[in-house]
């Protein structure tokens, strides 16, 4: 089959639906693909890159003519007439908002593909042309914000003073708003997102943002994986939620998009209590814009100096990188439409991915497609039940026992203590005395002492250890052999006191160097 890649006529158009290199894995498909003159110009890709991949170069006409047609955007009209009957267009052709361009194709015997209707299914991921460009414009987004912004989005500290980091707020945490998320926390920014699903709070804050959440306000998702509209009680809470972040950010990043149609999410009140020089990048502009004063395709400034960014072309201001993620979607589509990889296509209605995709075929207007059930993950089996606990009373009871043993044996322990001081001589009563209230000011300090002290008194333990060593080693010379059992056992506790003490010591101190293994990696 003969692939054809026109040059893009919408103004300001920079994309193209194939680089050099995803002609390369076209043309390893067993297609052959013609390019037309200057069709990667506004991407850097010039026609003579095409050819060294094995494209042949040619003009619009013979282009339009090929037996598969794949472009970024829906055809004019007049593009549409050259299209040779029984031909396949592959291109973002917006199906559920222009039915009209739909018909045209089917009176043509044109089997239309759409881009941005592929079944929100796993299978399909790799198709989807949504998902990769949002990843784009949401990184973009950012970057415009903060071109935007007159103030830096991380904070900073200096002899001269300190400045606090740009609050961001993201509404809609799909792939555009985690990219967003993403990058925004990467510049240092304290980014805020809110999402009417709430599953989406972890993937929130494993990118370094703070979920903000709105009682009331849970969404669900149709059966083809694309979210519903929220309801009036929703919108409602939603609204409160986005009036509170908005009023206190510096930035404010809208994605929200419901099959196409844009819902408001920032009020013109919204953007009047935003503070002057904030800034707001409506992505949604494209289907009317979140924000009530965006202006599609423009850089609009409120009255109170808000600036709002109503840009729709926010991955075409990246070419080269968006450029190559498209043409990968077309060649992972063409080589589903190619099993053999024998440039024949094969257009197979019952595979639910091409089913889904299929908006015009053999004279017949396809769209809308059935829809396709989104597998679930099945529910968590429920916990096993806990064995039943004591009762309040038995509780009590148990505590009871308890504390008279304790008693028992405080009991017991004074009394051996007072008879042991009593059959000693009068010397030692003297040491037993500075034995107990060593004992009794030990157990104080050290339940004292918080944990992050630990290591520091590990320290001090391991000198009042070497204390006792010394003395230990001054008795094991005596005639007495029960002073110099004693001594040898305290000498060797004292010992292993010490030199553990340091190990450990040693170990936790190098979990604190850069690069340095600690003790159990190095044995290893």
């Amino acid at each position: 089959m003969l692939i054809g890649v026109p040059r893009e006529t919408r103004a300001g158009e920079r994309l193209v639906a194939a680089t050099p290199a995803t002609v390369r894995k076209l043309t390893a498909l067993g297609h052959d693909v013609v390019v037309e003159a200057g069709a990667g110009a506004g991407a850097a890709l010039p026609d003579d890159a095409y050819a060294e991949a094995g494209a042949r170069v040619a003009g619009a006409a013979e282009v339009w003519a090929a037996d598969v047609v794949t472009c970024v955007n829906a055809p004019a009209p007049a593009d549409v007439d050259r299209l040779r009957p029984g031909a396949t267009l592959v291109a973002q052709l917006a199906p559920a908002s222009r039915p009209e361009l739909v018909e045209a194709l089917a009176a043509r015997q044109v089997s239309a593909l759409a881009l941005d209707a592929v079944p929100r299914i796993s299978r399909a991921q790799s198709l989807d042309v949504l998902s990769a460009q949002s990843n784009v414009a949401g990184y973009r987004a950012v970057v415009e914000a903060a071109e935007e912004f007159g103030g830096m989005f991380t904070g900073q500290v200096t002899a001269a003073g300190s400045t606090p980091p740009a609050t961001v707020f993201v509404i809609g945490a799909g792939v555009a708003g985690l990219a967003a998320i993403g990058t925004a926390s990467s510049l240092g920014a304290e980014v805020r997102a809110f999402d009417v699903r709430p599953e989406v709070g972890e993937q929130i804050e494993s990118m370094g943002a703070t979920f903000v959440q709105a009682a009331g306000a849970a969404q669900e998702v149709s059966t083809d994986g694309y979210a519903r509209a929220l309801t009036s009680d929703q919108e409602a809470a939603t609204l409160a939620t986005y009036a509170a972040e908005s009023a206190r950010a510096d930035v404010v990043i809208t994605t929200a998009l419901v099959r196409g149609t844009a819902p408001t999410t920032i009020t013109a009140e919204m953007v009047a209590a935003m503070r002057p020089g904030s800034v707001v990048v409506d992505l949604a502009a494209a289907g009317g814009g979140n924000c009530e004063l965006t202006v599609p395709g423009e850089r609009f400034v409120s009255d109170n100096g808000v600036v709002v960014l109503g840009y729709t072309d926010l991955p075409g201001r990246l070419p080269r990188h968006t450029s190559q993620l498209l043409g990968t979607n077309v060649v992972n589509l063409l080589t589903l439409l190619t099993p053999g990889k024998d440039g024949a296509l094969v257009l197979d209605l019952d595979d639910v991915v091409v089913r889904g995709m299929t908006v015009a075929h053999a004279g017949e207007v396809l769209w809308p497609p059935p829809p396709v059930q989104v597998s679930a993950a099945p529910a968590a089996p429920p916990p096993p039940e806990a064995p039943p606990g004591p009762s309040p009373a038995e509780l009590a009871a148990q505590q009871r026992l308890r504390g008279r043993r304790r008693t028992v044996l405080a009991a017991l322990g004074a009394v051996v203590a007072g008879l042991a001081i009593a059959a000693s001589p009068p010397d030692a009563v003297g040491h037993f005395t500075v034995f107990a209230l060593a004992v009794v000011v030990g157990f104080y300090v050290i339940s004292a002492v918080t944990h992050a002290l630990h290591t520091p008194l590990m320290a001090q333990t391991n000198a009042i250890s070497g204390i006792i060593l010394v003395g230990a080693l001054l008795q094991i010379g005596v005639d007495d052999w029960l002073v110099t059992g004693l001594a040898v056992v305290a000498a060797s506790v004292a010992c292993i006191n010490v030199f553990g003490g340091f190990l450990v010591a040693n170990r936790m101190i190098r979990m604190f160097r850069r690069g340095a293994p600690t003790t159990g990696e190095a044995a290893r």
